[in-house]
């Protein structure tokens, strides 16, 4: 791509009646080869390699890869599923997307211009302020959502949403005026929630059957619930939002997360 990451979440179940026809022999052989699959520092390993232990019947494991290269992506995949362990773990879910800076975020001059919708004045010492300070932020936050740091949280939610088309209430004939302003309440929103909770947003219209994927990671299990709840009372989420199914996991390293999946 011109800029930014392919992302894959990937979600397995451990097939336990799999599991138990490998000797102890076998199964530690694939444990070793998942363990170098999965190791963020090996040769070929992609950009960002985060794992998960996931809360619920829907999955056991959970992957997180992102990389210039779809294919490098797409080789892990390949890789576990032609390891040792490749009959154990059965793919559940997969969501594939896109880093993206959004449409809705403004440049400096819409900044400008929604501080004079908001009633700061240009002549007002304080718009000056607000200006600079935004367009001195504004690098930084593009690049972290093109090439996302993964924050070092512990807990984390993957959900895929899109914006409904219903006669009553369809984003897309709504002006884009009208949706950034709803867009930019939203994101006032979740900055109640920083440092607390970590939000990625990743596209994927045309990449998969939903147009967004949102993924949280929060210092605290509650955090999500929070965010989530308070989030959509937002009106581009109240009226205009549909969501598809939840998945919450706890991040560990590969060892941790096989260890505690009894593998």
């Amino acid at each position: 791509m011109a800029e930014g990451w392919h992302c894959l979440h990937i979600y397995y179940r451990v097939i336990q009646q799999e599991l138990l026809r490998l000797s102890p022999e076998e199964r530690d052989r694939g444990r070793r080869e998942l363990l170098e699959i999965l190791s963020p520092e090996r040769a070929g390993a992609t950009q960002r390699t985060q794992v998960s232990v996931v809360s619920g019947h829907r999955a056991d494991l959970g992957i997180l890869l992102m990389d210039p290269d779809p294919l490098k992506i797409d080789a892990v995949t390949q890789q576990v599923r032609a390891s040792g362990l490749g009959t154990v773990l059965r793919p559940v879910y997969s969501f594939v997307s896109i880093t993206e800076v959004s449409e809705y975020v403004p440049s400096p001059e819409q900044y400008a211009e929604r501080l004079q919708r908001e009633g700061t004045a240009p002549e007002d010492p304080s718009f000056a302020a607000k200006l600079s300070a935004y367009r001195q932020r504004l690098p930084a936050m593009n690049q972290q959502r093109l090439y996302p740091d993964l924050p070092p949280f512990p807990v984390m939610t993957f959900y895929p949403m899109n914006k409904v088309r219903h006669p009553l209430a369809n984003w897309y004939t709504e002006p884009f005026s009208a949706r950034s302003d709803l867009m930019a309440e939203h994101a006032t929103s979740g900055i109640r929630f920083a440092g607390r909770v970590s939000q990625l947003i990743t596209a994927s219209t045309g990449f998969d059957d939903w147009e967004w994927g949102v993924t949280l990671w929060s210092r605290a299990p509650e955090h999500i619930k929070e965010i989530v709840y308070q989030m959509r009372f937002d009106r581009a989420s109240a009226k205009y939002a549909e969501f598809g199914p939840f998945y919450v996991s706890y991040i560990m390293s590969a060892g941790e997360a096989l260890d505690h999946l009894r593998i």
